[in-house]
């Protein structure tokens, strides 16, 4: 007789370095291909996890979410135990539990939010590398700031996302965009009910544009009005963005 069988969501924390993003493809390392093959062999049955959050190469996370369905005997909480036996060290999962069949944590009210560093310094830290962006240049925080505040609340976001994005509608609601400084790093924190491809670095990258000079914290109100990509800054590079919360209202 089969077992009936069961949906679990796990919180993934990983550092993204040495991982071609989230979702799986073949032949290179990937987030969702490591659960897949460790839970397949723990489970002793074919598990295929659905993501939460599909976070780009290099990205990393505190706390991403995924779903699965198993008909194992383990009790949801102990899977987290058993499966960071198996797992390599840079991915650990940080909790387990068993959710409603029918749970699917892209298609429920959720809040997700990022944060990218920027280590702003004469020098490049070593130690800081694969975690944060760096620029040499003086930012105006302030002017980042204030050219954050623009972003918050229901938007067309086309000219913050790659050209190469293919979604329904580019509308997302951000409830919160802020810029502060930490020593020697700046953090731009920003959290919304969802992100387009890029969305986030792009973001950072007009900031930064702001923050050099290159033109008034009012100015993001006219790219978000051009809805053309090329109206935005560039896209800056991975390392520094993690996903550090993944809620559900």
């Amino acid at each position: 007789m089969n077992q009936q069988k069961k949906r679990i969501m796990l919180t993934v924390a990983y550092d993204g370095t040495g991982y071609k993003g989230w979702q799986i493809q073949p032949k290179v390392p990937t987030i969702e291909g490591e659960l897949n093959r460790h839970l397949s062999e723990l489970m002793g049955e074919a598990i295929t996890v659905i993501g939460g959050s599909r976070t780009d190469a290099g990205v990393h996370a505190l706390g991403n979410v995924a779903v699965f369905d198993t008909a194992t005997r383990i009790p949801g909480e102990k899977i987290a135990y058993a499966l960071n036996q198996r797992l390599p060290d840079d991915i650990r999962i940080q909790k387990s539990e068993e959710v409603a069949g029918d749970f699917h944590p892209r298609h429920c009210d959720s809040r997700k939010t990022y944060e990218y560093r920027i280590y702003n310094a004469e020098f490049p830290l070593p130690t800081k590398r694969l975690y944060a962006g760096f620029t040499y240049r003086q930012l105006d925080v302030m002017s980042m700031s204030d050219a954050a505040a623009f972003l918050v609340g229901e938007h067309d976001f086309k000219s913050f996302c790659s050209v190469a994005t293919v979604v329904d509608s580019t509308i997302r609601t951000i409830y919160e965009a802020t810029v502060e400084r930490q020593g020697k790093e700046i953090v731009v924190r920003v959290c919304g009910n969802g992100f387009l491809y890029n969305m986030v670095r792009i973001i950072v990258g007009t900031l930064m544009e702001v923050g050099y000079g290159k033109y008034k914290a009012e100015h993001v109100r006219d790219i978000l009005d051009a809805k053309e990509r090329q109206a935005a800054g560039p896209t800056v590079p991975a390392n520094g963005l993690t996903l550090v919360q993944y809620q559900f209202k």
